[in-house]
C-alpha cells in the first residue's frame, strides 16, 4: 500500500465518520475528531468517564497524521503513519468494526426525466499478510460486477472519484444481480488467492533456511542429552512458530455499489 493510497484511505475514513477535515495537505491530514471517534481512537476512557459523571463539556481531540514525512513542512507536528504502523492497524480495525459492509449508489446528475440503470458491483478490501520471522502486508481492493462477472483491481481508488449516496437517486433504477453476493464473495476469494500464487516465494525459502540453521544450533546444544528436557521441545515449537512461512487473507471491509455503466 503506497503512501498516497494511505492518505486517500484516511481521508475517506474520517469523512465517512463525519469528522471535520481541518487541513488536507498532500503530506499530512489534520482532523477534528467527533466524540464517537475520539472514544474509538484516542484511548481516553478516564476523561470520558469523568465528563459523564460531572456533566462537563466534551472537547474531542484534533489529530494530525503525516503520510509523507519528506514533503511535510518542518513545523508540522503529528504522527507518522505508514503501512504496518500501529495507528493504521487501529484504523483498519475501527473500519471493520464501524463499517464492515456498506451499500451505496452513484449520484447521477440527470438531464430530463430519463431513467438511468445502475449496475451492482460487489467490492472487498482485503489485507494479505506474508509472515515468517519477518512480515509484509499488502492491501488489495477488488470489485466484481454481479451481472457480467468482470473483476477489476484498485476498485477503492476508482470509487474515490465517484459521487455516491446511501439513497438511490431519483430517476435511477438498480439492475438485479445475476451472481448472488455469496457466490460473488467466493469468486473474489479465488481471484485474490490466484494473485499471489505466481508471486516470488523466495522469502519463504529463506525463512525455512534460517529455521533449519537455528534447528541445527538447537540440536547441537542438546546433543549430549539422552533424554531431551522440556525446554528442548518448547524451543523447537517456538522456532516453528517464528519461522514457518504462512500467508493469511483478512477482509478489512466490503460493500455493494450500484454504479452507471460509464463509472468503472
Amino acid at each position: 500500500m503506497q503512501q498516497q493510497e494511505i492518505h486517500d484511505f484516511l481521508l475517506t475514513y474520517f469523512k465517512a465518520n463525519h469528522c471535520e477535515i481541518l487541513e488536507n495537505h498532500p503530506a499530512y491530514l489534520t482532523i477534528q475528531l467527533t466524540i464517537e471517534l475520539d472514544k474509538e481512537l484516542m484511548n481516553r476512557p478516564f476523561y470520558w468517564h469523568y465528563l459523564e459523571k460531572t456533566g462537563g463539556v466534551p472537547t474531542p481531540s484534533q489529530l494530525t497524521l503525516i503520510t509523507d514525512p519528506q514533503q511535510a513542512p518542518a513545523d508540522v507536528k503529528g504522527e507518522l503513519i505508514h503501512f504496518g504502523s500501529q495507528r493504521l492497524h487501529q484504523i483498519f480495525a475501527s473500519t471493520k468494526k464501524l463499517a464492515g459492509f456498506i451499500r451505496l449508489y452513484e449520484e447521477i446528475v440527470q438531464k430530463g426525466h430519463a431513467q438511468s440503470p445502475l449496475y451492482p458491483w460487489l467490492s472487498i478490501n482485503a489485507k494479505i499478510s506474508y509472515q515468517s520471522d519477518r512480515k509484509k502486508d499488502i492491501l488489495l481492493s477488488a470489485g466484481l460486477n454481479l451481472i457480467t462477472g468482470k473483476i477489476i483491481e484498485q476498485f477503492h481508488e476508482r470509487l474515490l472519484h465517484i459521487q455516491v449516496t446511501p439513497k438511490i437517486p431519483d430517476y435511477s433504477f438498480t439492475l438485479s444481480p445475476l451472481i448472488k453476493p455469496k457466490s460473488g464473495l467466493l469468486r473474489l476469494d479465488s481471484y485474490i488467492r490466484r494473485t499471489f500464487e505466481g508471486d516470488d516465494h523466495t522469502w519463504a525459502e529463506r525463512a525455512i533456511e534460517r529455521w533449519e540453521d537455528d534447528l541445527r544450533l538447537l540440536e547441537n546444544f542438546y546433543q549430549d542429552m539422552e533424554d531431551k528436557s522440556e525446554s528442548y521441545y518448547t524451543e523447537k515449537v517456538a522456532l516453528q512458530n517464528r519461522y514457518e512461512p504462512n500467508i493469511t487473507i483478512s477482509i478489512v471491509n466490503g460493500g455493494l455499489f450500484y454504479l452507471s455503466n460509464q463509472a468503472i
